[in-house]
């Protein structure tokens, strides 16, 4: 497709950019808007718009049957969803939560806002993700939870980290807001440890514009959940828990139903998508795509890459050719969490397979308004900054 370009017609050093439209690397799947409106009718009908409206109750149940799980409570976001379950599950008198570094940039904040130390760990650089063996390494006489977090591909080693949990009498969270069509070992995700959370967020598989659930078999943990969102209130004037308001309103609510009617045809896109990047990212040295374990099932939501020892530029290089051209390729999980300054306390395992892995990685456009076109000029782009890396960096450095 870029046959006739060369270095010179490139943003960097003719001005005029290949993309007259942005690229994003975030889903932002728009739902029928029909059915939208459909479902907002019922709450507008009902005068209902918040306080476990008619649409939350029909979300948390086409959840729980989604994820095959006995219980779903939905939240105003997937942070606040977290923040409430690790308030909800870690051990009392225990003070440090287990957490992979090479993950969310906010996931140090919201365990200290549950109020507890952040104790990161490493990495298996195999899956990118926390593993029975690095997160071992962090556990002592202060851990009350490990909140165990999903790559954004593919799922980490649930099973082993089950046994690990186990063996400590610990509980254990799963945070997999990228892992929402997923199943581990032929079982969806939603329904392994002591609970799951989701995001709803606009980036996300499920869009409800904002918004977040956690998933569990636990009817006590669902109970006193539901009972923290709404500032821990039990019937009229009577507090039972520790609570806030972190309820789902019913447009949004409305927005999730609507995006959950249309899961098949998004990922039929997704596979669109990826198997096009596949097949071109095939053909340039020093650029490898982490595929999805298809003997799973799985979204095929996300593109991520691994710049390899052979490709010539830097990944700060290679993203910032890519914003100039409006792809707004993304860094993964940069910087590692063990890297940030805090102003709280944190706790930190060794780090080689983070440290090695932090600089390799980035994320490519991807979701909702990329289309196969779009893929193919995209690689067409890295294909010329691997011919004209020399040309790229000099001018970078002017």
């Amino acid at each position: 497709m870029l046959d006739k370009l060369d270095v010179s017609n490139l943003a960097l050093f003719s001005g005029k950019k290949i993309f007259e439209r942005y690229l994003s690397t975030s889903n932002l799947v728009r739902p029928a808007f029909d059915q939208f409106m459909d479902y907002s009718h019922m709450f507008y009908k009902q005068r209902r718009y918040t306080n476990n409206g008619p649409l939350v109750k029909q979300l948390e149940q086409r959840l729980a049957e989604f994820h095959h799980v006995d219980h779903c409570i939905t939240f105003s976001s997937g942070f606040w969803g977290l923040v409430l379950a690790i308030k909800a599950l870690a051990l009392s008198e225990k003070t440090e939560v287990i957490v992979p570094s090479f993950t969310y940039r906010r996931m140090a904040d919201v365990v200290a806002w549950a109020g507890f130390t952040p104790h990161f760990c490493d990495v298996d650089p195999q899956t990118l993700a926390i593993s029975a063996s690095t997160a071992v390494e962090a556990i002592n006489a202060d851990t009350a939870l490990i909140l165990c977090v999903h790559p954004i591909v593919n799922t980490c080693d649930v099973h082993a980290l089950l046994k690990l949990a186990e063996s400590f009498q610990l509980p254990i969270l799963f945070d997999s807001v990228e892992s929402v069509f997923e199943t581990y070992l032929g079982k969806k995700v939603g329904s392994f440890g002591n609970a799951e959370c989701f995001s709803m967020h606009a980036s996300k598989f499920i869009n409800g514009f904002e918004g977040g659930y956690v998933t569990t078999n636990d009817p006590v943990l669902a109970r006193k959940l539901a009972l923290m969102r709404g500032f821990g209130f039990y019937g009229q004037d009577n507090i039972e828990e520790f609570g806030t308001n972190a309820k789902l309103n019913e447009i949004h609510a409305a927005m999730a139903l609507a995006s959950l009617d249309g899961l098949d045809e998004q990922v039929e896109h997704n596979r669109t998508i990826y198997r096009t990047y596949q097949r071109t990212l095939e053909s340039i040295s020093g650029i490898r795509l982490l595929t999805f374990d298809e003997g799973e099932r799985t979204g095929f939501k996300n593109i991520v890459v691994e710049l390899l020892d052979e490709w010539p530029l830097s990944r700060e290089e290679t993203i910032a050719v890519l914003h100039s051209e409006r792809i707004l390729a993304r860094a993964y999980y940069s910087p590692p969490l063990h890297q940030k300054k805090y102003t709280y306390p944190t706790k930190s395992t060794e780090m080689s397979a983070t440290n090695r892995l932090a600089e390799r990685f980035m994320t490519l456009p991807c979701g909702y308004l990329v289309d196969e076109s779009d893929v193919e000029l995209v690689v067409d782009l890295l294909k010329i900054m691997r011919i004209h890396a020399y040309d790229i960096r000099r001018r970078l450095q002017l």
